[in-house]
Order: structure tokens, then sequence, then C-alpha cells
């Protein structure tokens, strides 16, 4: 651990905001037995203890996010536990465990880029496989696959890790361009194209429109990512061919949407509100009802209306809790996205990668919460980390690790070819052996001829 003084600190920090939010509940909530508020006490201190025993076992540059995501798990389940009356939520606190388990298993699988890298064919055949599953195992044109009578599974969640992985994979295949037809293309931008197509045509015949947006945002910032990396040099017209084909697809895909989409694109809520606009329209009695502080906990109305666990928990918060309480916990969500953007990137990988998390989780909370305002068509996609949801918490927690993976990455070399060792030659039989060679004389000394010998006195050369 670099910084221990830091680290204390944010646990103080941690523990104060979910002791005040507890104070809260005892004091202002809505509940027949108050050994209902302390189950709730102990689950979400106890867990933030053990939390904070265990991370520096993980050894990190930074702890930022798994700080902030601590704090809003933990804010989710109050949440939970109090609409309509403190009663713990035992199987959302489950799913909170499951979210941080994955978040330590996105962290180990993300965090070296070259092993990631050469799985890349892998993730795509993983795209295809969930595919066949939702369509083996669910029966009809829905992306649910029910286990037993109180549990199921949205095999299709685990679609967006996958594909924020493909597209952050390819960012260094640009340079590898091929001549096809008039074009210079990449082959593995033709396969993300063909990916992305295929699972928005997947989501269309399942009825799940919703999260469409989430699965286009993904990829757009990935593409405007490759655009930009140095070595691609992109020309203008594949981009411009690219945006048109997506506009005329857009087109398309609102002409032949399902008749709920189209009641829903142009539903006047008030004047339909016990029928298309009855969830929207309570969401929005309930978010004027609150105010800036609320009701207190235990004291709304929205729990009585359909998902408001779920698609509309942002309205369920501000009745409750208030305005003030629902904007922050928006920012805290908004902090585990931007941290691992604001510091300098790792790799071009890690960047891409973070790029692609922000994109889909920023489209999600803009979808659920402003679907619940009505200010844009209700779409009843979940807000990340808060809403109920184990398959959305799980897929989320997955992502989460992911960001940390950026912030603490492994880079290793690559790994060098062993020199071929020269296999020693066999042992020849006894009898195959040549016999030892004696050493030859040398030639003998040529006699160099004797010369005079110099004299160097002086002689007198007078007579």
């Amino acid at each position: 651990m670099s910084n221990p003084v830091s680290y204390v600190f944010s646990c103080i920090f941690v523990l104060l905001a979910h002791g005040a939010m507890l104070f809260n509940v005892f004091y202002n909530g809505s509940y027949d037995d108050v050994n209902a508020v302390f189950v709730l006490m102990a689950a979400v201190i106890g867990l933030d203890a053990v939390y904070f025993i265990i991370m520096p076992f993980f050894r990190q540059q930074t702890y930022a996010v798994d700080f902030m995501l601590i704090l809003i798990l933990n804010m989710g389940l109050i949440f939970q536990s109090c609409f309509g009356g403190v009663d713990f939520r035992f199987k959302h606190f489950i799913t909170v465990i499951a979210a941080l388990i994955a978040c330590r298993i996105g962290y180990f699988v993300c965090r070296d880029h070259r092993w990631i890298e050469d799985k890349r064919k892998l993730i795509w055949i993983g795209i295809g496989i969930l595919m066949g599953i939702i369509l083996l195992f669910t029966g009809s044109r829905s992306m649910w696959i029910s286990i037993g009578k109180s549990t199921s599974i949205q095999p299709s969640e685990f679609m967006k890790p996958l594909l924020v992985l493909a597209c952050a994979t390819s960012v260094t295949e640009q340079q590898k361009k091929h001549k096809l037809l008039c074009f210079n293309v990449v082959y593995e931008n033709l396969i993300l194209f063909g990916i992305v197509a295929g699972i928005c045509l997947f989501q269309w015949w399942c009825r799940d429109l919703g999260s469409i947006p989430t699965f286009g945002a993904i990829y757009v910032s990935g593409f405007l990512l490759r655009i930009c990396y140095p070595k691609g040099k992109y020309s203008k017209k594949p981009i411009i061919i690219a945006v048109a084909v997506l506009a005329v697809l857009a087109v398309i895909g609102m002409i032949f949407a399902p008749a709920y989409v189209r009641d829903r694109l142009f539903v006047d809520i008030w004047s339909d509100k016990n029928g298309n606009g009855y969830q929207q329209s309570q969401a929005l009695i309930a978010i004027a009802e609150g105010g800036w502080f609320g009701k207190g906990a235990g004291h709304g109305f929205l729990h009585n209306v359909f998902a408001y666990e779920s698609d509309i928990v942002f309205a369920s918060i501000s009745e409750e809790w208030g305005l003030l309480f629902s904007v922050m916990s928006v920012f805290v969500l908004l902090m585990i996205v931007a941290i691992p953007l604001v510091n300098p990137p790792r790799s071009y990988y890690h960047g891409s990668m973070c790029a692609g998390i922000a994109a889909a989780f920023s489209v999600q909370m803009a979808l659920n919460i402003f679907g619940s305002c009505n200010m844009i068509p209700f779409t009843g996609v979940t807000l990340p980390f808060i809403s109920m949801g184990g398959t959305s918490m799980v897929v989320s927690g997955l992502m989460a690790g992911m960001l940390v993976a950026a912030q603490s990455p492994v880079f290793r070399a690559p790994k060098k070819k062993k020199q071929e060792q020269k296999k020693p030659q066999p042992a020849q039989p006894q009898h195959m052996q040549s016999a030892p060679q004696q050493p030859q004389p040398l030639p003998p000394r040529q006699d160099v001829p004797p010369q005079p010998p110099i004299n160097y006195t002086l002689t007198d050369r007078r007579k």
C-alpha cells in the first residue's frame, strides 16, 4: 500500500457516510420492529469492515474506484431495504457480495493487455454463444432464463463487457489495412460492425429495445478511439458511410418497432395516466412530493408501482430520501467512471476499455433517470449498482473491476524464444571408435646461412 494514511481516511469517510444514512433510517424510518434496523446496520457496517480488511491484500496503484464502489453498493442496499418500510433485503445483499467478487474477477482478467488481446477471437465466440443460449433456453422472444420459481438470469447483460473488450482489443489492429474494392479497410472493423449489428438485431427480436442504446454507445466510443489511433490514418469516406448506415438503420428500427414502443415514443402521460403513462406519471408525482429532503425512509407510496425498485428507482429514492440525495448518488456513479478517465491512461487498450465502460454506464444512467422524469421515452433500463437485479448487479461489478484493472495494469515483456540448444551426439560403439591420433612431428627446420658479423667499431682511414 503506497499511502496507508490515505487508505485509513478513505475507510473512515465511507463508514461515516453509511453511518449517517443508517442513523437517518433509525431516526426517521418507518418500521415496526427496531431489530430490522439493527440487522441492516450490522450487514452494512460488517461488509464495509470485511472489505477494508481484504483490500490491502490486492496490490494496486490506487483504491479510489474500490472505495466509490463499496460506497454506492451499500447505499443501494440501504435504499432497497427501506422502500415501503425498513426490511432487510437479504437477496440484494447477496447480489452486492456477488458484485464485489465479480469486480475482483474483472480486475485479474483485464490487467494484462497482451494476454487479453490474444483471446480476441474467444471474445467474439463468447458473444455468439450467449446469443445461442438465449435462443435455446428462453423458449420465446425473451431475454430471461428462469431458474426455479423466484430466480432468473439475463445472459444478454454479459454481452456488454464482452463488446467493450472486443472494441478495446482491436485498436492496435488499425495499422493492418487491406484493399477491398476501392477502400482501404481493416478486417477487425468489419467484424466489429457485424457483431454490434447482430446484437442490435438480436435485441430487437427479443423485444429488449431499451438496451440497444447502451450497446450502440459502447461501439461508437470504440469506433471513435480507433479513428483517433495515431497510426490508424482514417479517411473521411468510410466515416461518412458508417454514419449514413447507422442513420438509415435507426430510421428503419423506428418504422418497424413494435406497437408498444411507438406508443411510448408519442404517449402523453397525463392524458393516459392509467395506461402507458402510468409509471412515469406516478414517478413524477413521487419526485415532486419528495422535494429536496424526502418523506423519510419507508414513508413513500411509489413502492406500490410496478418496477419501483429497478426501472424507476431514481424516483423511488427521490420520494423517500429527497432529490438532493438522489443527485448525490448519481454523482458517486459519475465519479466511478470519471476517475479512470481523469488519471493518465496506462495504454491505449486500457484507455479504450475505460471509455467503453464509461459510455455504457453513462447511457444506462441517462435512460433510467431521464425516463423516470419523462424527459425521454420510458425504456426500463436499470440504474447501475442501485437497481434491484442480480445479473445487472454482477455485470456492473465486473465492469467496475475492469476500471480498477485499468488503474493498476500489468505490463509484461513478450517472451523471448529460447535458442535451440544443440543436442549432444550419441556415443559411438567401442568398435567404431577411431584410435586416438598421435601428434604429428613438426617439419624439419631449414638452416639459414650464417651472416657475417657486423663491426660497429670506428675504423681509422688515415694512411
